[in-house]
């Protein structure tokens, strides 16, 4: 029952910092307001992030007491990296910093990750397809703050929907504490744990429950960042060493969702000659969306593609399958999968078309007559160029907060809103 403890008060806590900052943060400047990209309406606290990572010491500290975490220096680091993450978020937040002093951040956490916490990717496990171990030498560090900013980037670029970053971020780290608690990790699984029941508690206030159509908090940079850089510590740290607990081809499926996300969208984004850091409405959740999908039901469709993708991770290790043959599926169902957005997108441009030229006849049909067509004045869809049409859609689309994507090469048909990097603020909050 003791190791009950920093999870009940993490838990706890949690909930009662989301209590505290709520009202704090129009002082503190942690709100999110809606413009023309958001999907909510109303001015939203951004101290969801905060109120994890503070549930999240609380419960540690109720742990060192009892004797469950040693107090050492991978827990120090682990914290340490955290804490700059999430204070660089908060200001993020409240005062949007440049991309650069983000990128800055994550990279000094990364090496507070691999210096002070011992956490680095020193090989890849048995990839060769002789079956020898394919190690990093002089490359791991700089390979190992890549995959940090990767997938730190890559949940803030998921960071979508209301409840969905949480919800996958939950998901992978249940899938980390189920390996580390088979391979006997009592530390990491703590800690896990901890991290988990504090993710459950800020979705509490972040899902559209029933009889709530909004979220009342978000999550914000700070809290993105922040599990990220927590997903990829245990990801390393579990995948490296004599004793690793799992395989790293294995590791990969645990970060499914996210990382074929993100790859998907910047290579969508270069072949079409745009900046692969730019920010867009293009993510496959959009997709769901335009499909006719609520926001609780693509949460749900993405939580269950997230969940197969732990499952193929356990499996794989549980079948002690070749690490080629592990990486090798991976790497085949991210082709499938960017194949399938590709698709998407072409259906959703056909739609489009087809809602144009349905218009353009209930138009002739409600009494347009030839003379009307061929005044220069009159500005029926027969009449407007396809650039207006388009642009008449996308306002029509923005009022319903949904993204209708522009056609290639077509420059006045570039998608509003700023420019910005993967590592800035995502689309729509949640």
């Amino acid at each position: 029952m003791i190791y009950f403890v920093g999870p009940l008060i993490a838990f706890a806590a949690t909930v009662l910092w989301v209590f505290v900052l709520r009202p704090l943060a129009p002082q503190l400047g942690l709100l999110d307001i809606p413009n023309e990209r958001s999907s909510h309406e109303q001015p939203t606290p951004l101290i969801g992030g905060l109120a994890i990572f503070l549930g999240l010491i609380c419960g540690t500290l109720a742990a060192v007491a009892n004797g469950i975490l040693p107090l050492d220096r991978y827990t120090l680091s682990l914290f340490g990296g955290g804490l700059l993450l999430v204070a660089v978020g908060v200001v993020d937040d409240a005062r949007d910093l440049s991309p650069g002093v983000r990128f800055v951040a994550q990279i000094i956490a990364s090496l507070i990750m691999i210096y002070g916490g011992g956490v680095v990717l020193t090989d890849l496990g048995r990839m060769l397809p002789s079956g020898g171990m394919l190690y990093l030498d002089w490359f791991a560090v700089p390979f190992t703050i890549f995959a940090t900013l990767g997938v730190i980037n890559a949940l803030n670029m998921c960071d979508g929907l209301d409840g969905l970053s949480g919800t996958l971020a939950l998901i992978s780290l249940t899938g980390l504490m189920i390996v580390a608690f088979v391979a006997g990790g009592p530390a990491d699984s703590v800690l896990l744990a901890m991290l988990a029941v504090s993710i459950v508690a800020y979705l509490l206030f972040n899902f559209r429950l029933p009889g709530r159509r909004r979220a009342l908090i978000f999550m914000g940079d700070a809290g993105s960042m922040f599990l990220g850089y927590v997903l990829t510590w245990f990801t390393i740290s579990l995948s490296q060493g004599e004793n690793r607990a799992m395989v790293p081809a294995a590791a990969l499926w645990f970060l499914m969702l996210p990382i074929f996300d993100t790859v998907s969208m910047m290579l969508r984004r270069l072949m079409r000659g745009r900046s692969p850091f730019r920010a867009d409405r293009e993510h496959i959740h959009h997709v769901f969306l335009l499909a006719g999908f609520t926001v609780n039901e693509t949460v749900a469709v993405m939580a269950a593609a997230a969940l197969i993708g732990v499952g193929m991770g356990l499996m794989s290790m549980d079948m002690r399958l070749p690490e080629f043959s592990i990486a090798g599926l991976f790497l085949i169902c991210g082709i499938l999968y960017f194949w399938m957005v590709i698709r998407s997108w072409k259906v959703m441009r056909f739609i489009e078309r087809s809602i144009c030229r349905r218009r353009s006849s209930s138009d002739r049909r409600s009494g347009v007559d030839r003379r009307q067509r061929s005044d220069p004045a009159y500005q029926g869809p027969e009449r407007r160029s396809g650039s207006e049409r388009r642009q008449r859609l996308r306002r029509e689309a923005d009022r319903s907060r949904l993204y209708m994507p522009p056609e290639p090469g077509r420059k006045d048909d570039a998608p509003t809103g700023s420019e910005a990097t993967a590592s800035s603020k995502p689309v729509t909050r949640a």
